[in-house]
């Protein structure tokens, strides 16, 4: 289950995505990493590319790189039963907090793998170490800063994979 202490350290790597394939390429990345009770905040503007990695490591983790995975905007919730069960969520129209209770998110954080876009609007609620992944413009690409907590083996990782040597 994730914890809810704050004062988790964090290793932070940062680099380039100059396309939507490498976008694809580190939701896939994850997919292959990531375990039940593991959450993935998903940070940045509209368009920056949140659903596009999510559907990427979903696809991946489920082994069907065709599968139709619908956008949970209006849902706010779409399952996926793999190996581990995979719950997406939309948080972009909650209001408050405390909807995010009655979607059961809460729940999901112990068994799950949860991806959660618009972690923001969790507040205190988001796990404490969740994997916050921001996607920000780059010209005409995008960045990946990425702050994992309490996992120095996957960011070391993710920084060897990921980053020039």
């Amino acid at each position: 289950m994730c914890p809810t202490t704050p004062d988790l350290p964090r290793q932070t790597v940062t680099f380039p995505l100059a396309t939507d394939a490498d976008t694809a390429r580190l939701g896939a990345w994850f997919a292959a990493r990531l375990r039940a009770g593991d959450c993935l905040a998903l940070t940045g503007p509209i368009g920056a590319g949140k659903s596009h990695l999510a559907r990427a490591l979903i696809r991946a983790r489920l082994g069907r790189p065709q599968e139709d995975v619908p956008s949970p905007t209006f849902t706010l919730v779409q399952t996926y039963v793999a190996d581990v069960e995979i719950w997406h969520s939309d948080l972009y129209r909650l209001t408050h907090p405390d909807e995010v209770l009655e979607l059961g998110l809460d729940e999901a954080f112990a068994h799950a793998i949860t991806l959660v876009e618009w972690p923001e609007r969790m507040g205190s609620a988001l796990p404490a170490d969740a994997i916050r992944l921001t996607l920000s413009p780059l010209g005409d690409a995008r960045r990946a800063e990425i702050a994992i907590p309490g996992r120095p083996a996957l960011a070391a990782a993710l920084r060897a994979d990921w980053t020039p040597a």
